[in-house]
């Protein structure tokens, strides 16, 4: 390739790095806007697409260049942080971390994350049971794939190899609900109060431990 060739071909590549850079940019904008939006008491279905490019700071034209409905957007809200926090934790399930400690040391992750995420937890809780049937069922699906990522990940660490796998699902579920759940009051917790937060993530702590305790005793009830 000759020289002028080559700087041609090297300017392209950087201005659709800068281009790819803007649109992902506007995409996070608009993510962003809509959650503020439902921060401040909103809904999602009372979003209108105008209020969120508003609050985006783009026109509603440019909304249209990376999702195709507000319903769209949502769902995108809903993978992100999905996305996100089922990584975080598996990185932890993978780290070498001793299986006594997993424990804890998934919650203290899961309780960085809500406190760093408010917006998107408030979110998920108000649109877990009401509003959008695509967005309830999103939150359904990140679930069950939080819900069999832990299963999976578990029977690679050996605990209770002798389990069917819906039944080990069974027990993670009771796991990922008494997080979906905690995230609340991890949320409500008074900023200036650490021994109130100290006793709820011990409590948050035990309330896991049960479950695995229980977990430990159960037996498949014979066929029949």
């Amino acid at each position: 390739m000759s020289g002028r060739k080559h700087l041609e071909s090297t300017l392209a590549g950087d201005h659709a790095g800068a281009r790819g850079a803007r649109k992902q940019l506007t995409r996070d904008r608009l993510l962003d806007a809509a959650l503020t939006l439902m921060s401040e008491g909103h809904s999602f279905p009372s979003l209108s697409l105008r209020e969120v490019t508003r609050e985006a700071g783009v026109v509603p034209t440019a909304f249209y260049r990376h999702f195709h409905s507000m319903e769209e957007l949502g769902l995108a809200l809903v993978e992100e942080c999905g996305v996100t926090l089922r990584r975080l934790l598996r990185e932890v399930r993978k780290a070498g971390v001793p299986t006594t400690d997993i424990i804890r040391h998934s919650v203290a992750v899961y309780w960085q994350y809500v406190r760093a995420n408010p917006r998107q937890f408030r979110t998920a809780a108000s649109e877990r049971h009401g509003g959008s049937p695509a967005i309830r069922q999103a939150i359904r699906n990140e679930v069950n794939l939080f819900v069999r990522e832990m299963a999976q990940d578990l029977r690679m660490l050996g605990y209770r190899s002798d389990l069917p796998t819906a039944t080990l699902e069974m027990i993670c579920s009771l796991v990922v609900n008494t997080m979906l759940n905690a995230a609340s009051d991890i949320l409500d917790l008074p900023p200036d109060q650490p021994q109130l937060a100290r006793e709820l993530e011990a409590n948050f702590v035990a309330q896991i431990r049960l479950i695995f305790l229980g977990a430990e005793q159960w037996r498949a009830e014979p066929a029949g």
